[in-house]
């Protein structure tokens, strides 16, 4: 397996690369396949380099975690970011757009999050690490779903990114692995959401 090239830090820093091995091969092979060893081999490294870098199983699923997190932020570009001035549409516009890329570009990583997903419900060490990872996205919705006139933000974004992981996991993982939505059906479903949470 070739070193991951789905981001041009790889190259750069071993840390990352090592990280960005890591996500390549959770999605390749699960994690019965992440070892210290699978990931030096994958990603053109002298034997021990993870190691070295990551002494443990959970220190590697650690790295791993947060690098998914700086890779799925990096999926829109800061102006493509939606603003709470833009309203509902510029939320529709940049949720069909991120979730869009995220489905036809980066199912890989999707794979790979579902695989650390499972584990961190087994570890509490990872649990804490994923679940604060999360927390840099609920609370921009939550703030843009408040902006966007929402009585209860909160739930409200709850619902909202519900919604995308049960998308993204249908059409990465489950049943619909085979349609990737477009972007216009993507704009319809966001529309359709907000339009029941929000009102007309």
């Amino acid at each position: 397996m070739p070193a991951p090239n789905a981001s041009p830090h790889s190259t750069t820093s071993r840390p990352l690369l090592i990280a960005d091995t890591a996500l390549a091969l959770l999605a390749e092979r699960g994690m019965r396949g992440l070892t210290h060893r699978a990931v030096d081999e994958a990603a053109g490294l002298p034997p021990g380099s993870t190691s070295n870098h990551a002494r443990t199983r959970l220190a590697l699923l650690e790295a791993a975690v947060r690098r998914l997190a700086v890779r799925e932020a990096e999926v829109l570009a800061p102006a493509e970011l939606p603003q709470p001035a833009a309203g509902r549409e510029g939320l529709v516009e940049a949720l069909s757009l991120a979730l869009h890329r995220s489905l036809s570009r980066e199912r890989d990583l999707l794979v790979a999050r579902y695989e650390l997903a499972l584990e961190a419900s087994r570890r509490p060490e990872l649990r804490a690490i994923y679940d604060d990872a999360g927390r840099v996205f609920r609370e921009p919705v939550t703030a843009l779903m408040a902006a966007a006139g929402s009585t209860d933000p909160q739930r409200h974004a709850l619902s909202l990114i519900a919604w995308c992981e049960g998308l993204m996991f249908s059409c990465a993982a489950g049943s619909f692995h085979g349609a990737v939505p477009d972007r216009a059906q993507l704009r319809t479903g966001f529309a359709e959401l907000l339009r029941g949470m929000l009102g007309e």
